[in-house]
């Protein structure tokens, strides 16, 4: 197997394997690789990242504390086409993460949200105009062949407000490190999303009594012959929800090509891998859909998790397929390591999101999580959208002052203060610290 073939290879954890240290792959080639292997497959070791063509060393990206060592030297600022510069984590296929600054206003810019693929097979562009969706499947009555004009003309155009979430934001931070794209804070945006419900595309098709699942599969694909096409099925309950759309439209404008234009699946409250990009197929199924991305990837043990919406066809004794995200929150101001006067009022400023049942409270502690106050929520722009907050308080002792944010649900779930372990690093929600110096 050469580096190459290694780079893209799929890992039952559900991501590929780039940068990852000690990753077992004897499902593919029956041993260990170790990230050091491919540092001196590729030349050694990487001191000061160079920009491809561009001959001068990128700048570096400023993480989150916490994260494997090698990261704070490899991960670099970069730009892709259309993209601003973004904390790049690995480039084939492309992972970019949206730095953390970005999350100070609860809208995501566009061309700041974060880029996660598993294939580094992705068209380079893709015509609008030639581009169809296939809609069918032995569960439809009637199979269709969508044009952009179609969904764009033929179906109401519905929006909703939501956060686009990878399963495995924060792995990087999990304590003892796993294997896997060591994702920080940012593997997560939040957009106002357009375009017509999932359930409408489907009801001019016609189901077939016996539906259980409805399969969709984008157009990025794999390089190496054998890695399995990333497809994901959603149960019917959850495809023909109201608030399931195909988008087209993302912030008012078309969607970035790296987040997948033209069309994307919008399954708000779920995690990302459910959200197709460059959507080209919807397939209704009469039996629960067996390829490796639901049945190998992309799983938690069951009951490690609070949830209520199930996904029964794909569901055994031992795991289920990872579904809501749960409550998080984070610091947006001030920043890790600022510095402030003593006397001096500090405003604390940050998000809250969870998988859409809504933001109740926020609770702040300046003293490490000693006593805890409740912060002001902000703007409510819907059950799964970034909800933002604040607090402010006097600064009056000098030294290192440790902040702790800590989100709640209406459900009454609340951020873990102990990591919840499993081995992807999956729904870290543990609360976390950022430390100011008061001067």
């Amino acid at each position: 197997m050469t580096v190459f073939e290694a780079l893209e290879m799929p890992l039952a954890g559900g991501v590929p394997l780039f940068y990852d240290s000690g990753v077992d792959l004897s499902p593919y080639s029956g041993g260990f690789v170790d990230r050091r292997f491919f540092i001196g497959a590729l030349g050694g070791t990487i001191a000061a990242p160079v920009l491809p063509g561009l001959g001068f060393a990128a700048e570096r990206a400023s993480l989150t504390a916490g994260l494997p060592e090698g990261d704070y030297e490899m991960a670099v600022m970069e730009a892709l086409p259309g993209k601003r510069p973004l904390i790049k984590l690995t480039n084939r296929p492309p992972n970019y993460e949206t730095p953390a600054s970005f999350f100070a206003d609860p809208i995501t810019p566009n061309d700041a949200f974060f880029v996660r693929y598993h294939l580094a097979n992705i068209p380079p562009r893709i015509d609008q105009a030639q581009w169809k969706l296939e809609v069918g499947g032995e569960g439809v009555n009637t199979p269709l062949q969508l044009s952009f004009a179609d969904l764009q003309r033929g179906y109401e155009q519905v929006e909703i407000t939501a956060v686009c979430q990878c399963s495995g934001n924060r792995r990087g931070l999990s304590t003892p490190h796993v294997p896997g794209v060591q994702w920080s804070v940012g593997a997560m945006g939040n957009a106002t999303w357009r375009g017509p419900r999932l359930k409408d595309v489907l009801g001019k098709a016609g189901l077939k009594g016996g539906v259980v699942e409805i399969v969709v599969d984008g157009a990025d694909g794999a390089v190496i012959m054998g890695t399995p096409d990333f497809v994901k099925s959603l149960p019917l309950s959850k495809a023909i929800d109201d608030n399931t759309i195909i988008a087209l439209q993302m912030n008012g404008q078309p969607l970035p090509h790296f987040n997948g234009f033209p069309a994307r699946l919008v399954v708000p409250g779920w995690t990302a891998t459910y959200w197709m990009k460059h959507l080209t197929s919807i397939q209704a199924v009469t039996k629960p859909y067996d390829g490796f991305w639901m049945k190998g990837a992309y799983r938690l043990p069951t009951g490690m998790f609070p949830r209520m919406e199930s996904f029964a066809s794909q569901e055994n004794a031992m795991n289920t397929p990872i579904t809501e995200m749960v409550v998080n929150s984070l610091i947006t101001s001030p920043a890790e390591g600022g510095q402030v006067r003593r006397g001096d009022m500090v405003n604390v400023a940050g998000i809250a999101w969870d998988g859409g049942y809504g933001i109740s409270a926020v609770a702040v502690s300046v003293d490490g999580g000693m006593n805890w106050q409740n912060a002001t929520l902000g703007r409510d722009m819907g059950r799964f959208s970034f909800r933002p907050w604040t607090y402010r308080f006097g600064a009056n002792a000098a030294g290192t002052q440790t902040i702790l944010s800590r989100a709640t649900n209406s459900r009454g779930e609340t951020q873990v203060d102990k990591l919840v372990f499993n081995p992807a690093g999956y729904q870290n929600n543990v609360v976390r610290p950022t430390s100011i110096v008061v001067a």
